[in-house]
């Protein structure tokens, strides 16, 4: 066995067994332009909903959104983790201005594209930028998006200050909805995984990926460690990722902390024929 190989799998058996959230970042690395460009083969992937869901179940939210959002031809939307554009699109196809922020450069290249070939370039802004560095105070949107759980990426602390932003971001009566996992629901037992591949998000070359999941109830928290060993070099890149989960009563009072006057909840999308909705609840808070 070569020095890096037995290297990698020494750093893997000497792993922390219960390692603490967040303190090795526990996010993907949404920037890093390989991953970036990965992801967004997800994100176009119609054989899955994992990264952006699949068309037809797009529309569905959609048509649900626009009634929600209390949408109308050329109102204003900021849709937070845009990534590759395809609702924020959609929407400008409809008359929306729309607002997309991410931190991925392969979907934010491919949504200004998106835009170009959908002939709404002049209804659309795509920014590549942390949302948590994101400042559009007083910017008078008529709604936002927060969706496909992404808020829950964010330690508490960092959410609770994006929801500040955001509603700094609304006009007084703007909204913003919210989808979340389903505390209730999300999986409490510890387990671990493997596959080998040869294509896929963590590489495109023969990999070994070994994936543990951990359950930290203090902080109700779903802890993933991934470990990607790269079979052709002995590479190991190692993945954090934290998921904050949050009861309904605690995500209504941060969105009412935050400067939203009411907050309605849907759990399982509000009964739309999505392959995934009972696995959701959906907020739609109005500032």
């Amino acid at each position: 066995m070569n020095n890096s190989l037995s290297d990698a799998l020494w750093r893997i058996y000497n792993r922390p067994e219960r390692p603490l959230p967040w303190t090795t970042g526990g996010n993907l690395p949404w920037d890093d332009p390989g991953f970036s460009q990965r992801m967004l083969r997800e994100h176009l992937d119609q054989s899955h909903g994992a990264a952006s869901r699949q068309t037809p179940e797009r529309e569905t939210q959609l048509d649900w959104l626009w009634k929600k959002l209390n949408l109308a031809p050329e109102k204003r939307l900021l849709d937070v983790t845009c990534g590759p554009g395809l609702y924020a699109t959609a929407f400008a196809q409809r008359g929306i201005r729309v607002t997309g922020v991410d931190f991925g450069p392969a979907s934010i290249a491919y949504a200004k594209e998106l835009a170009i070939e959908k002939g709404v370039v002049a209804h659309c802004q795509f920014i590549q930028q942390d949302v948590r560095q994101m400042d559009f105070a007083d910017s008078d949107f008529d709604a936002a998006l927060f969706i496909y759980g992404q808020l829950a990426v964010f330690k508490r602390e960092e959410a609770q200050q994006l929801l500040h932003q955001v509603a700094r971001s609304l006009r007084p009566g703007g909204r913003l909805v919210v989808e979340l996992l389903n505390q209730d629901r999300v999986d409490k037992k510890d387990s671990t995984w493997w596959y080998t591949d040869n294509t896929g998000l963590w590489g495109d070359a023969p990999f070994l990926h070994l994936g543990e999941r951990q359950w930290h109830a203090d902080e109700q928290i779903s802890y993933e460690r991934f470990h990607i060993l790269h079979l052709e070099t002995g590479q190991l890149d190692e993945v954090h990722l934290c998921d904050q989960t949050y009861a309904v009563d605690d995500m209504t009072a941060m969105m009412r902390e935050a400067g939203f006057t009411s907050v309605d909840v849907y759990p399982a999308w509000d009964g739309l024929a999505l392959y995934d909705a009972e696995e959701w609840v959906v907020y739609v808070a109005q500032r």
